[in-house]
């Protein structure tokens, strides 16, 4: 029984990223394509929308602080990955209910602003957390793998997920909306709460918080993160990657139905090519590619095939091949989720026992900014090209290209990285020498 107990606090856990993956689902591959298509709202105005919970991400660093040093209850992580949950369903229902029962007007555009910063902030809340619980809870090259079968979990979610909801929307129901996203919210909830309880020992991490609340929130940012240059270095590549990969996020379900005349349903399941794409990646990288190639060689692999994935849907809306997209769509998904490993990998590698809240927050900010930035460029570039050309099929293929071109910048620099040298690597270290002393 003590050997089985391990094992099924492992795999209860996996159900949170689910969770987190179902409601990023309902948010970003099927209320996008319903803003812009079917509401006719301006497709910079929704990759405003979209960018939000990704701007608030530089939260993530202050809340893995006030995790790492200031528990509650005696625990650094459950109570915040519970909280962020609840923030998580009021955040989708709120959007749902407000774009569903609202007509359009700048008070509108108003409480739709407001309640994606609610949505991004539980989001941003609740996974941070969750990351860091996983580094407290797996040491050594255990924790890599560890995180990355994780990121499976959250693929999986996507793709259960996208075939939940395509299924219970096929077409657009203002009021069937609701429902869905009533059923999300709780579903966020109940899996939150099954997945985290329990996970953490009362006062187990006492110690670790007393040394991580001994420096000001201040002292320890400009101390970890600004003075490093490989920290610097990393986070820009992080930023460009994503930006690189995810620019197209909320647009490859409107391209495919204003230029291929895909139905809602048929868009939104383009999620479930490119999560069973990025889960298949993320599988062969825990199980065996990062151990076999290293996580550089892994990162480099999934730049390299995510720019040539981007050609495929610039084809396949001059020949008008359904099918082309969707192929095009789960190769971008194996180059995603093989940079996504490479990179989560690489992160570890600056993670500290004592701040592992607060360095997972950098290096989650680098990946929000680079979504976010992809985003707003995508929607500008789409919105400009329109109106200039009146022609969508130039508009989202000059997406594309940008993409290509930002994850070729990405590779360049990535052959600049040591972490060898980092002030992470070398604080561990001393740490670990010290606990040798002792």
């Amino acid at each position: 029984m003590q050997k089985i107990a391990p094992i099924f606090n492992a795999v209860r856990l996996a159900l949170f990223p689910i969770a987190y993956a179902l409601s990023g689902v309902l948010i970003g591959s099927t209320l996008n394509r319903i803003m812009i298509a079917e509401l006719d709202y301006p497709a910079t105005l929704v990759a405003l929308f979209f960018a939000i919970p990704l701007m608030v991400s530089p939260v993530r660093i202050w809340i893995g602080y006030r995790s790492d040093g200031f528990p509650i209850l005696g625990k650094r992580r459950e109570p915040y990955i519970v909280l962020g949950a609840v923030i998580i369903g009021t955040g989708i229902l709120a959007i749902a209910n407000i774009i569903t029962r609202m007509e359009s007007s700048a008070l509108l555009m108003g409480g739709v602003a407001l309640t994606f910063l609610l949505y991004g902030l539980g989001r941003n809340i609740g996974h941070n957390t969750f990351q860091a619980l996983v580094t407290d809870k797996f040491s050594g090259a255990a924790r890599s793998r560890a995180a990355t079968m994780y990121e499976v979990a959250t693929m999986l979610g996507m793709v259960m997920g996208a075939g939940v909801i395509k299924g219970a929307l096929k077409v657009y129901d203002p009021n069937q909306l609701v429902v869905v996203a009533l059923g999300v919210a709780a579903a966020v909830l109940l899996l939150a709460l099954f997945a985290t309880i329990g996970q953490e020992k009362t006062g187990e991490a006492l110690p670790a918080a007393e040394k991580a609340r001994e420096v000001k929130f201040s002292e320890a940012f400009r101390e970890v993160v600004i003075s490093d240059p490989q920290v610097r270095l990393f986070f820009i590549i992080v930023v460009l990657t994503f930006i690189g990969t995810l620019a197209q996020d909320v647009l490859l379900e409107p391209f495919g139905g204003l230029v291929l005349g895909m139905e809602v349903g048929e868009t939104t399941g383009l999620t479930q090519y490119w999560g069973i794409g990025v889960l298949l990646a993320m599988l062969a990288s825990g199980l065996y590619l990062l151990k076999a190639l290293g996580h550089m060689k892994v990162m480099r692999s999934g730049m390299v095939l995510s720019a040539l994935a981007f050609v495929g849907p610039i084809l396949a809306g001059v020949t008008g091949n359904v099918g082309l997209l969707k192929g095009a769509v789960f190769v971008m998904g194996i180059g995603t989720g093989l940079a996504g490993a490479g990179m989560l990998s690489g992160a570890l590698q600056f993670t500290t026992r004592i701040r592992a809240g607060m360095l997972l927050g950098v290096w989650a900010v680098a990946n929000m900014t680079g979504h976010a930035i992809g985003s707003l460029i995508g929607g500008g570039i789409v919105d400009s090209v329109r109106t200039l050309t009146d022609n969508a099929l130039l508009a989202y293929s000059t997406v594309f290209g940008f993409e290509i071109a930002v994850l070729l910048t990405a590779l360049a620099l990535s052959f600049r990285l040591d972490f060898t040298t980092s002030e992470a690597a070398h604080e561990e270290s001393t740490l670990a020498a010290n606990a040798a002393a002792d």
